[in-house]
């Protein structure tokens, strides 16, 4: 396994995990505004 495959598949599991917490955020706000 070459180093940039490493790099890429690490920068892709961060990326993934950014947009996971931005989902969950959103869906908190949206919830909050519903609810509120």
């Amino acid at each position: 396994m070459y180093l940039g495959d490493l790099s890429l598949m690490m920068l892709c599991m961060l990326v993934l995990v950014v947009c996971v917490l931005v989902g969950v955020a959103f869906l908190t706000l949206l919830e909050r505004k519903v609810l509120g």
